[in-house]
């Protein structure tokens, strides 16, 4: 990402260059598996460069994982909203939106979790906690509009679904793990918003 001599630098265009070149090569290789001075080499910046955006290697990784954080919500959010009215198409979309990302290639887990497991830091622990906020309040919303009782509670386990999901499939690839992690959470969805009875045949 070289500047010519003599161009105007945008410092927000500098910033947005730079994060969209780092963010693979964190991705790939960990938050400790790329040094500054091989990544500044590998994105084509000077260290004082990127020191100058981000303060540090630290400032930009926070800042790398509230990208992508904000990017996977987006994502998801799309796949809900296109999958029409009904609260259990809406899930489903979001586990089929999963299973094509663990059959990319370059797929690695989850980035912001990732970084929460190698960095015990209070500011990657934060970002990671919103990160999954965001999950929640797309799964509360789905279990509301489908009637359960307890739509938070639903949500949480829905959560934990999402997310041994893309632990499983990061960690011991097999086929179908989406998939089974979406049929079980139509199950408890369904579950959660089956019309109790009395046992005599009655709602109640």
């Amino acid at each position: 990402m070289p500047v010519t001599k003599g161009t105007t630098i945008d410092p927000a265009r500098t910033r947005a260059a730079i994060l969209q070149a780092a963010t693979p090569l964190l991705y790939q290789r960990g938050l400790d598996g790329i040094g500054v001075a091989e990544l500044c080499t590998r994105i084509g910046v000077s260290k004082e460069t990127l020191y100058r955006h981000f303060g540090t290697k630290d400032g930009l990784v926070a800042a790398m994982l509230e990208v992508r954080s904000q990017r996977v919500f987006d994502w998801l959010a799309a796949a809900v909203a296109t999958a029409g009215d009904d609260p259990a198409d809406q899930l489903a979309a979001i586990f089929d939106a999963l299973r094509q990302w663990h059959d990319e290639p370059t797929f690695r887990g989850c980035a912001v979790v990732n970084a929460a497991a190698q960095h015990h830091d209070h500011t990657v622990r934060a970002i990671t906690a919103r990160h999954l906020d965001r999950y929640l309040d797309l799964l509360t919303g789905i279990a509301a509009r489908a009637g359960a009782a307890a739509p938070a509670a639903l949500a949480r386990q829905l959560l934990i679904l999402i997310e041994g999901a893309t632990v499983v499939a990061a960690h011991h690839p097999m086929t179908g793990t989406a998939d089974q992690a979406r049929d079980a959470a139509l199950t408890l969805l369904a579950a959660a918003t089956a019309t109790p009875h009395d046992g005599r045949g009655r709602s109640t």
